[in-house]
């Protein structure tokens, strides 16, 4: 076999390739023998065809075979000769396929690029120190009570925070649109369940009161029937009930799972949470800075094919996000390019610590992943099953598991600076927040 290699662009490359004329006939005559002892052709027992007939009859389609089975051969012993590093798959240019003579082809393809990491030792990171407080655990306390509130009827204008059920009816045009009439609906005014006008239309208002309100649907509305239309409602209260905070009573506790031991317990619980959440976001910060820190040192020239596939990948994931079945309604790939380069360039380099560490996936790793990963699952067991029973999925969890020991292992090589914070600081905890939305 006679290989030439040509560097045309970038990380594009050329490889022509030639197989002996002698071993492409034999690879054919091979076949036709094993074809001929099975070949059933009309006039011939099964394994009795002469030759010469099965010859004519397939020989056209052997040697096609026979030429795709070589070209494929052949091509992993160049790449393997060359020690090239194929990106993708490769485009095949026949250059001389025809019978008896030599096979000639050239396979143009992108290698992976040479990948030489910078020095680590040089690298510094926050890491984020945060110690739960006892107003940390009062306000996460309050936060769990605001998502069981209390509503009791009230004889008053309605007011934030109250909730209020109502008759609507909806028109666009002067005519009803379809769901324009309801008898009954409960809303909590300022949890942004209705439109912003009837929200505002319903504070101030009291039972038997009613009002017409001007309302615009969004043009991203999700009854794609009103979307960006202009209505007009009337609403009718029918029921005002003020919001309260239930106390940390028996029933409270037991709606969190805590049947023994009280607030104490129950306080106990919250606060081993919260410094959990702690723990895994501060890891996650310091991933992000890693990850960064890498991307930024270790500027690398990208075969296109990966990028190409990485900006589908994230197409499709927004498809499927929005429950769109039909491909070719891919967004743009502008917005995808940057982010698509971005993985494609950590993936490079996660991979060559991985190699030039001999890093090895642990199993005990991949064990904690897949209970996490089925534990929310209805049927955790029929969940690891899949999982077990497929290659596929397997072989993801084993990437990412292998993606986390590599970063471990970068992790202990920089140099961490602690960076103390509080913890709403680090979470984004505001138990504020949910005061207009009521819980």
């Amino acid at each position: 076999m006679q290989v030439s290699l040509v560097a045309t662009k970038g990380l594009e490359r050329r490889l022509e390739v030639t197989v002996p004329g002698e071993l492409v006939t034999h690879r054919v005559e091979q076949r036709l023998k094993d074809l001929a002892r099975t070949a059933r052709l009309k006039g011939f027992r099964p394994g009795k065809v002469p030759m010469p007939v099965v010859r004519k009859q397939y020989g056209g389609q052997v040697h096609h075979e026979a030429v795709t089975d070589l070209v494929q051969k052949s091509f992993a012993e160049a790449v393997t000769q060359q020690n090239l590093r194929p990106a993708g798959d490769p485009r095949i240019e026949p250059l001389q396929v025809a019978p008896g003579a030599a096979l000639r082809y050239a396979a143009v393809f992108e290698v992976l690029p040479e990948i030489v990491l910078q020095p680590f030792g040089g690298l510094s990171i926050e890491r984020p120190v945060v110690e739960v407080t006892e107003p940390d655990v009062e306000a996460m306390l309050e936060s769990l009570r605001r998502q069981k509130p209390i509503f009791t009827a009230v004889e008053r204008p309605a007011e934030a925070t109250d909730r209020v059920t109502i008759a609507l009816e909806g028109r666009i045009d002067g005519e009803i649109f379809p769901g324009g009439q309801v008898q009954e609906l409960k809303v909590v005014l300022g949890a942004g369940t209705v439109l912003p006008e009837l929200d505002a239309a319903l504070r101030g208002m009291q039972v038997g009161e009613e009002k017409e309100v001007p309302a615009r649907f969004p043009d991203d509305y999700g009854a794609k029937a009103v979307a960006g239309k202009d209505a007009v409602f009337k609403l009718w209260p029918k029921l005002i009930e003020a919001q309260s905070l239930p106390e940390l009573d028996e029933a409270f506790l037991r709606d969190f799972g805590v049947a023994e031991g009280g607030v104490a317990e129950f306080r106990a619980q919250v606060r081993t949470s919260m410094e959990r959440e702690v723990a895994s976001v501060a890891q996650q910060r310091m991933r992000e800075q890693l990850l960064e820190a890498l991307h930024k040192g270790n500027p690398l020239e990208l075969p296109r094919v990966l990028v190409d596939e990485q900006i589908r990948d994230l197409q499709v994931q927004v498809l499927r996000r929005m429950g769109v079945q039909k491909i070719e309604q891919l967004p743009p790939r502008e917005p995808y390019e940057e982010p698509a380069r971005k993985r494609v360039a950590l993936g490079l380099i996660i991979g060559e610590i991985v190699r030039a560490n001999g890093l090895r996936v642990d199993r005990s790793r991949v064990e904690q992943r897949l209970d996490a990963v089925v534990a929310s699952h209805p049927d955790p067991d029929a969940m690891r099953r899949q999982y077990l029973q497929s290659r596929d999925a397997m072989a993801q969890l084993e990437t990412a598991v292998l993606e986390d020991q590599a970063l471990d292992w970068l992790q202990s090589q920089v140099q961490l600076v602690d960076k103390p914070c509080s913890f709403s600081d680090l979470t984004g905890f505001q138990v504020g927040r949910s005061e207009e939305k009521g819980g």
